[in-house]
């Protein structure tokens, strides 16, 4: 029997007041592949440990089928866990391994029938009599795994199963993951931070930054609406480019977002979400476009809603299937400081408070600290240049663009490009996404 599970306002605080989980909130439905996304730190793995009951919940409530379960054992939850390492027992056969655990729970039983039909499901029958030492790491895995359907359990948990494998070896095992919990409909709660198993497993998709939901969705609407400039920039690759932006909105002229050097002018009528950047007029702004946005052509080719700017080439990297070019459009890109860290840096104080240690003053310093994503650097100086952020790998140019590999282009050429209105993110200063608005979902067919 799968379950449901429920988290509300569940807290995780340590001894010394370090804070890895903070009022998260969510509900999973009996069957739903549920994912945990996020960089490491950021209390996926604590979460998972809470709903396992291998770690206390401070703070909220946690619900199994409704029924309230923070002080229940782990053995009275009937969940089965995944772990990273594998776990297995080294004086055990597979056959002991997955074994044991029935031993357990049911002392006078023979475990072999469901041994074996585990096996089977697994395709590992020969693997029964090798020991840990003689399987290799994709083995082990089938093994950890078997030792957790042969329960049959009302959950599964599993944390990075498959970070310590290679990555042909990953992908094969993740479609067998995929497969294999569809068959058995448990519900699974899968901790990782790799985004495309995140993407390709997920029913759905929670997206956590320093111990803060950010975003809880399918892997289609989180990609396609991420919430704020964290979520948007952590989904997604090549990594969406993000570029700061001024909003000209003149009542006698056409409104553009001017990109430095460039412009995009919007193309009128202006819809509902661009009539809302009014209010932004004279602002900075965040732009965000993923790299399937931007297409290679001239603009007499344009399509409605495509806007021409041109580029040059700086990097060309080859994938095979598709190259990714970076060029350089005289635009600046928007600095999203430590993207892969966490929790997010404190944003410095530029002026003296002035409430003081008053309710308020707290209030708006609690609603600081769990702004969605990481500050964004738009308050520095014209002329002055960004400090280098040491996790930033980026290669050179400040727009990537997705093309096919027929394309033959060499650095320094000068590229027409044409970009569509449509699949436009724009971002205010603090990172919270303004355009489109919340409520629709762009067009993803074209």
């Amino acid at each position: 029997m799968t379950r449901a599970i429920s988290l509300h306002d569940v807290s995780k605080t340590y001894t010394r007041g370090v804070r890895v989980v903070d009022r998260l909130s969510m509900d999973i439905e009996p069957g739903e592949f549920l994912v945990l996304l996020g960089p490491s730190g950021c209390g996926k793995s604590t979460v998972l440990r809470m709903i396992a009951g291998l770690e206390d919940i401070t703070e909220g409530q946690l619900l199994l089928d409704g029924e309230y379960a923070n002080d229940l054992v782990p053995a009275a939850r009937h969940m089965a866990m995944v772990f990273q390492n594998f776990a297995l027992y080294p004086n055990m056969t597979s056959r002991g391994n997955i074994g044991f655990p029935l031993r357990i729970e049911a002392p006078g039983e023979d475990p072999g029938p469901r041994v074996d039909a585990t096996a089977r499901m697994l395709g590992i029958q020969d693997l029964l009599d090798r020991f840990p030492a003689q399987l290799s790491g994709g083995e082990r895995q089938r093994v950890a795994m078997g030792r957790a359907i042969a329960r049959h359990p009302s959950a599964f948990l599993m944390d990075e199963p498959l970070s310590n494998l290679d990555a042909k070896l990953r992908n094969h095992l993740r479609a067998e993951i995929a497969a294999l919990t569809r068959q058995l409909g448990v519900t699974t709660v899968y901790v990782t931070h790799d985004q495309a198993e995140a993407m390709s497993l997920g029913d759905r998709v929670a997206v956590l930054r320093g111990g803060v939901l950010q975003q809880l969705g399918t892997p289609r609407s989180v990609y396609a609406l991420p919430r704020n400039i964290f979520v948007a920039a952590f989904i997604g690759t090549p990594r969406i480019n993000l570029l700061r932006g001024l909003v000209r909105a003149p009542l006698d002229g056409a409104m553009t977002v001017s990109l430095g050097k460039q412009s995009l002018r919007l193309p009128e009528p202006l819809c509902l979400d661009h009539q809302l950047l009014r209010v932004q007029q004279g602002r900075e702004v965040i732009v965000g476009l993923r790299s399937e946005a931007i297409r290679l052509a001239k603009p007499a080719s344009a399509r409605p809603g495509e806007v021409a700017i041109s580029g040059l080439v700086e990097h060309v990297e080859f994938q095979g299937h598709e190259i990714l070019v970076h060029f350089n459009t005289g635009s600046r890109p928007a600095v999203v400081p430590d993207l892969e860290a966490p929790r997010p840096a404190a944003r410095p104080s530029r002026r003296r408070r002035r409430d003081g240690g008053s309710v308020l003053g707290r209030f708006r310093e609690r609603a600081g600290a769990l702004r969605a994503g990481p500050p964004v650097m738009l308050d520095e100086p014209e002329d002055a240049e960004p400090e280098p952020d040491p996790s930033d790998t980026r290669l050179p140019g400040d727009l990537v663009v997705r093309t096919t590999p027929d394309i033959d282009l060499r650095r320094g050429m000068q590229v027409p490009l044409l970009v569509d209105i449509a699949h436009l993110f724009v971002f205010d200063q603090h990172g919270e996404r303004i355009c489109p608005a919340p409520t629709r979902l762009p067009d993803l067919e074209g």
